[in-house]
């Protein structure tokens, strides 16, 4: 299959423009976080932990977003799937965990901000909101519209990325006004989370027939290519290219029902883990709280 994909060309496999604005915010982070961090008044540079996970982040977006599993998401619902759940559920978690405090508290505490982002961090509203776009954006129709414009696609990609920045804030609390909710309160809200994303994994998983024409239908799959092969590109090629079957092992039902099962997967490795590192938090404070036997009381009754 790899082979195959080579007749898409370099930008298309690699995209150098995506590229080159990835290493642009990572430039920007260095220079803001370490070499001018002082112009802000900030004398401590971000831990080596925090620094790791940005750049980790920034690879994954690359990775995803810029290498061939993007041009990949566009032929196989499989490749879309596992774009999905490192681009909304890994990418914002190493993001926000790499971004220091202090630029949390300046960007969230601006007036215009503050209340909007107060209001969007409620945990019903921030698990609606993510969970909502998500599952609509996975209905057959809008998904096919989504795919069918570089605006469109953009513009829902842009917005859904948001979205899930927003669902991972009140889990890590990035700034002590945003740390609202006790460590059970953000178990429920995992837990929460965890549910409310499996209505649109359930429709892909076991629907019986394709339900996404820009994976079955020739017309629409070719549009969706536009999105990530130049144009030119394409219309060089498009004699020698049947149809996405040509470079999956797997049949379109297949790939459909494979990619749901990915997706949820995926996104329950990752939610387990934080729960799990916030069950460990929580048991570690209350273990705390408990007073210890005094070794005098134990020596005097003996």
């Amino acid at each position: 299959m790899w082979l195959d994909l080579q007749i898409f060309g370099f930008r298309a496999l690699w995209s150098p423009y995506y590229f080159l604005f990835v290493l642009a915010i990572g430039i920007a982070y260095y220079l803001i976080t370490v070499q001018f961090r002082h112009k802000f008044g900030i004398d401590a540079k971000p831990s080596t932990k925090q620094q790791t996970s940005f750049y980790i982040g920034l690879v994954l977006l690359y990775v995803v977003k810029g290498g061939p599993i993007d041009l990949l998401s566009h032929i196989m619902l499989t490749a879309h799937m596992v774009q999905m759940a490192i681009y909304y559920i890994v990418f914002p978690l190493l993001i926000i965990k790499g971004i220091p405090e202090w630029i949390w508290e300046r960007v969230v505490n601006k007036p215009v901000i503050k209340p909007i982002i107060k209001f969007l961090t409620m945990p019903l509203i921030a698990l609606l909101l993510f969970n909502g776009l998500f599952s609509m954006y996975h209905l057959p129709d809008i998904f096919n519209f989504a795919k069918s414009s570089q605006i469109a696609h953009s513009s829902v990609s842009v917005v859904i990325l948001f979205a899930a920045f927003i669902v991972w804030l009140p889990v890590l609390s990035p700034t002590k006004e945003l740390d609202r909710m006790k460590p059970l309160v953000k178990i429920f809200y995992i837990f929460g989370n965890s549910v409310l994303i499996t209505p649109a994994c359930v429709l892909i998983i076991f629907s019986d027939v394709p339900l996404f024409a820009t994976y079955s239908a020739t017309g629409a799959w070719m549009q969706a290519l536009s999105l990530c092969v130049p144009g030119d590109v394409l219309e060089g090629i498009s004699y020698a290219i049947s149809g996405p079957e040509m470079f999956s092992p797997m049949s379109v039902l297949e790939d459909q029902q494979l990619g749901g099962i990915i997706m949820k997967i995926m996104q329950e490795i990752t939610w387990g883990i934080v729960l799990a590192q916030i069950f460990y938090g929580w048991f570690n404070e209350e273990s705390l709280k408990v007073d210890p036997l005094p070794a005098n009381n134990f020596s005097e009754t003996n």
